[in-house]
């Protein structure tokens, strides 16, 4: 086996083990995973997980990455392709919604929040950063809807990225209990009403 053979083989052990292992912190968090069950779960001794993960801290944040990674590709990024103005933000909410029926059994990120919250150190710096990162996303297509005159000039885009991540946290909240359909359905009209709340006329 060559260098370039046997990195490729690495490279693709490391994704499936960390695919596992997203699967398994979906459903019973960050702290639910274990490198034993993880490493019988993927066909392997427990010391070739700690070859491709030092601990099981790094491999929590790598967990915490590949998270943040494909909500961003399933949230963001084809929302972007939108108008700016309230066109975009209508579909990152619309996609944010929509991602509680596909994180197979839970929002990593949402559970890393209360995992970490009051939990000093590197997991919660990384759960920190990815927040932050995500009400500035936030609070930048607010700002692109005020510069197309749909909200008005006044309104404080901390404020509605607040508001809004509100909204999107009830909706997964009540996703699982009630269904995504009821849960959507309600969090639209609320999103609508908020929007209503700061655009700049009545018709925006």
């Amino acid at each position: 086996m060559n260098a370039l053979t046997a990195t490729h083989k690495g490279a693709a052990t490391r994704d499936a083990i960390l695919e596992q292992a997203y699967s398994i912190a979906c459903s019973a968090g960050l702290e639910g995973l274990s490198i034993g069950p993880l490493a019988a779960a993927v066909g392997m001794s427990k010391s070739g997980v700690f070859a491709h993960f030092g601990s099981r801290e790094d491999l929590q944040l790598a967990v915490l990455d590949t998270a943040s990674q494909r909500f961003v590709a399933y949230v963001l990024l084809p929302a972007l392709k939108r108008p700016r103005g309230l066109a975009r933000l209508r579909a990152i909410v619309e996609a944010w919604f929509d991602w509680s029926r596909h994180t197979d059994g839970g929002c990593v990120l949402l559970a890393a929040v209360h995992e970490y919250d009051d939990r000093p150190g590197a997991l919660r710096d990384n759960v920190f950063g990815q927040q932050q990162r995500w009400h500035r996303e936030l609070g930048r297509a607010a700002q692109l809807a005020i510069d197309t005159g749909e909200l008005g000039a006044d309104t404080d885009t901390e404020q509605l990225a607040f508001e809004i991540y509100g909204i999107a946290l009830v909706v997964h909240h009540d996703a699982g209990l009630y269904g995504f359909d009821t849960a959507a359905a309600r969090g639209r009209r609320a999103f609508e009403r908020l929007i209503g709340s700061y655009a700049a006329t009545p018709t925006a």
